[in-house]
């Protein structure tokens, strides 16, 4: 059984397409060129031999079909334990409770996607943010960072906070969260843990895949610098929408991300008696 957290030829070919658009980029881009192809070879040959086949995504299933078009890979989504977030008591760090317009960004930072976010959102999104809200503060709290951030320590408007050991203070302090992921493959767990507490969130297209959720429903999508800025301000500025947003994130993943309904679906992928069908999200 080969269960496929990530497609990883389909991430490197995203990375390539992302680091090749700036010269800066380019030895990145280099390396994903170089590791997609490797991948490719590595990657097919471990689903040929693989008895069963599974994946968070409809985008991850269709780029493993597209090197094995007979691996029939099941389609079982990354889960969440909802209680241990309905049981939180909010006890956010001073550094940031008090903050007015907390915008945040949590995951591993040693991981080349993330690091790409973090520096796309300081760079190109957070100085458009601020030119309209001069008091917004962007935080980071990560795990493993990565020297390539050190980059960003000391800027104004920007709070890295290293290693926490426990996101959900954050997450609670947060008036937007966002996504601002530009490569990668399978789902987010991240977002999930944000729609979990209730918050108003900016994704890319590439950050909220995998998952069914609704432009101005559970979320709100954007793709350019711009439009991303601007989604950020316009939540910053309207705390019913961000209300309304994060009950309707909320109640996206009560209905189908709970690991109560998930680990019954990944249970029968193991027995030998299912048959190798498709389960869609």
């Amino acid at each position: 059984l080969y269960d496929a957290h990530n497609a990883e030829t389909l991430l490197q070919q995203r990375a390539f397409e992302t680091d090749r658009r700036s010269p800066a980029g380019l030895p990145g881009a280099l390396y994903s060129f170089i590791q997609s192809r490797r991948l490719a070879r590595f990657e097919a040959e471990t689903l040929r031999r693989a008895d069963r086949v599974l994946c968070v995504s409809q985008e991850d299933a269709r780029a493993l079909r597209s090197l094995v078009p007979t691996c029939g890979p099941l389609i079982i989504p990354n889960g969440i334990h909802l209680s241990g977030y309905d049981t939180f008591i909010q006890n956010s760090p001073s550094a940031i409770s008090h903050q007015p317009s907390v915008i945040l960004f949590t995951g591993k930072m040693d991981y080349r996607p993330n690091v790409d976010a973090a520096l796309w959102f300081a760079d190109a999104i957070l100085p458009r943010i601020r030119a309209a809200r001069p008091e917004a503060q962007f935080v980071v709290a990560w795990q493993k960072p990565h020297a390539r951030l050190n980059v960003l320590a000391g800027r104004p408007g920007i709070v890295l906070t290293g290693t926490v050991p426990d996101i959900r203070p954050y997450l609670a302090a947060a008036a937007v969260y966002v996504a601002p992921l530009r490569m990668g493959g399978g789902t987010r767990f991240k977002l999930l843990e944000a729609m979990a507490m209730r918050k108003a969130i900016v994704s890319t297209t590439v950050g909220a895949e995998g998952f069914a959720a609704r432009d101005g429903i559970e979320m709100l999508v954007a793709d350019s610098s711009s439009s991303f800025a601007d989604a950020v301000i316009i939540l910053l500025a309207n705390e019913s929408k961000r209300a309304a947003l994060g009950e309707s994130a909320r109640r996206f993943v009560e209905n189908g991300y709970d690991w109560s309904a998930i680990v019954p679906r990944v249970e029968a992928s193991y027995r030998p008696s299912e048959p190798r069908l498709e389960i869609g999200d």
